[in-house]
């Protein structure tokens, strides 16, 4: 494919993969006292391992798996235009992308719209979707601390960005396309409707993530799922559609900014948030 004939070098990728990967490292150890505040029992894991043993096991075992992804997601981009163009420019001084011209102040605008929207409908659905329950919304956030949150929020726009949209929608795009690519007259480059199905797989994804943790708290059924389906698509649409028109850092920068508000502004401000 044409796209690939100016890619950066392996040994380039890899650079900025590592410097993605120490950051997800990063991001792991800020999201232990937030995850230590909402679910204490789980997180040290009965007392089988000890909880600084712990934490450094998931920190390294991070810094493995998201250096692997960064790489991968890297190497797939070339090929069909998705990437990390900045941080490309910045680190390997590979291409001309300037970050004005990536308007960060709209990225960072869509993200506190998708908080509002999720804020929003989640005052609509909550009554009609889920079951009742004596739970208090403080206690599902861990809304206690507006400072673990704020930690946590690096977790959010470094480690799923770079897991669901550098790596996997990177990877769902270059199959479909390195599929297509057999058909006559086509040029290999990432076409619209490949992009919005890639955009739409990992946003499902995304959402179907946090099931888990809406189960702990409710149970698991229809509407428990599509609560947390639509209120986590949201985001991951529009942070997919920055990735893919914007590159990765618009994506992080966004994500960044949606979970400051759900998760730092808000328990600063109102008495109660949203998961």
């Amino acid at each position: 494919m044409s796209a690939t004939l100016n890619a950066p070098r392996p040994r380039q990728d890899l650079r900025i993969a590592v410097l993605l990967a120490a950051a997800a490292a990063v991001a792991t150890l800020a999201v232990i006292p937030y995850l230590l505040q909402i679910d204490p029992a789980r997180m040290t894991g009965g007392g089988a391992i000890p909880l600084p043993a712990l934490i450094a096991i998931q920190a390294m075992s991070m810094f493995i798996l998201c250096a692997l992804l960064a790489w991968g997601g890297l190497r797939m981009g070339h090929r069909v235009g998705l990437g990390a163009p900045l941080l490309q420019h910045w680190v390997s001084r590979h291409g001309d992308a300037r970050i004005r011209d990536r308007t960060p102040w709209q990225s960072i605008g869509l993200g506190v719209a998708v908080a509002i929207a999720i804020l929003v409908l989640s005052r609509v659905l909550d009554p009609l979707l889920l079951p009742d329950t004596d739970v208090q919304m403080t206690d599902i956030i861990g809304a206690r601390s507006a400072l673990y949150g704020l930690m946590a929020s690096f977790y959010g726009g470094i480690v799923e960005e770079l897991q669901l949209r550098l790596f996997l929608m990177t990877l769902i795009a270059w199959a479909v396309t390195w599929l297509l690519r057999r058909r006559a007259g086509f040029d290999g480059t990432l076409s619209p409707r490949v992009a919005w199905a890639a955009i739409l797989i990992a946003a499902l994804l995304f959402g179907l993530g946090h099931l888990p943790a809406a189960s702990m708290v409710w149970g698991l059924d229809a509407g428990v799922v599509v609560r947390t389906l639509l209120l986590n698509g949201i985001g991951g649409v529009v942070f997919g559609w920055l990735y893919w028109k914007r590159g990765f850092e618009m994506a992080v920068l966004s994500h960044f900014a949606a979970d400051l508000v759900l998760h730092a502004l808000v328990p600063l401000l109102l008495p109660q948030g949203v998961l």
